[in-house]
């Protein structure tokens, strides 16, 4: 009794210790974000106009920082609520969460990648946009193969996921973010100045798929 006691105490502080660590990655990437935009440094003699010029040209990275510390703050919350139903762990688990993080350690240096060249003058590259929607969909692809690994009630890692319905909205969600920033890539071939406005179809995309995941659980109800 005491031996298995012992080992459930282990275990749980063995999961305490991935999931503090997971935290704690997420944390220093949402902090990275802001470090990488710097002062703007007036070269010429300084007044109203020329330090506020020079802070107008800050604004694309302040646009990413904003879109990624959504981005990531949403991952978090997302990686929260799928730690709330694990009761175990095992190598593949550490394995896959690992990669999860290491795709949110590359989002900062995606974010200032795409960010500097999204001025006036660069607004057609398509090389930066690709790059920082390629990041969102390592990011989207291992959450979902967290979620399917964790859902999978024969691995016996979680305890008290709703139904089966719940895993697949999650993996659907997983892919929809990335799938919609990809969106962006096409209009910004076509139309540089639109495609910024892309991501702001995100929220009412996921609210479409919440609303159809709640009407076929009612329709599966007794």
């Amino acid at each position: 009794m005491a031996d298995h006691l012992q080992n459930e105490l282990k275990k749980e502080f063995q999961l305490e210790r991935m999931i503090l660590f997971s935290d704690a990655v997420f944390a220093i990437a949402i902090t990275l974000l802001i470090i990488e935009i710097k002062v703007p440094e007036v070269t010429r003699a300084v007044s109203e106009g020329t330090v506020l010029s020079a802070l107008g040209k800050l604004v694309p990275k302040f646009v990413g920082f904003f879109l990624s510390f959504f981005l990531i703050g949403l991952y978090w919350t997302v990686h929260h609520r799928m730690c709330g139903f694990l009761i175990n762990y095992n190598n593949k688990l550490l394995w896959l969460n690992l990669g999860f993080l290491f795709f949110i350690v590359l989002m900062p240096f995606s974010t200032s990648f795409y960010s500097d060249y999204s001025t006036p003058e660069t607004i057609g590259l398509i090389t930066p946009l690709a790059f920082y929607v390629g990041n969102l969909w390592l990011i989207g692809i291992m959450n979902f193969f967290l979620w399917g690994y964790i859902g999978n009630p024969k691995n016996k890692l979680a305890q008290g996921i709703p139904n089966v319905y719940f895993v697949q909205l999650a993996k659907i969600r997983s892919v929809t973010v990335p799938f919609l920033f990809s969106l962006a890539i096409p209009v910004a071939v076509f139309l540089p100045g639109i495609a910024r406005f892309v991501p702001m179809l995100i929220p009412p995309v996921m609210k479409i798929i919440q609303r159809r995941f709640d009407k076929k659980i009612k329709m599966k109800s007794p």
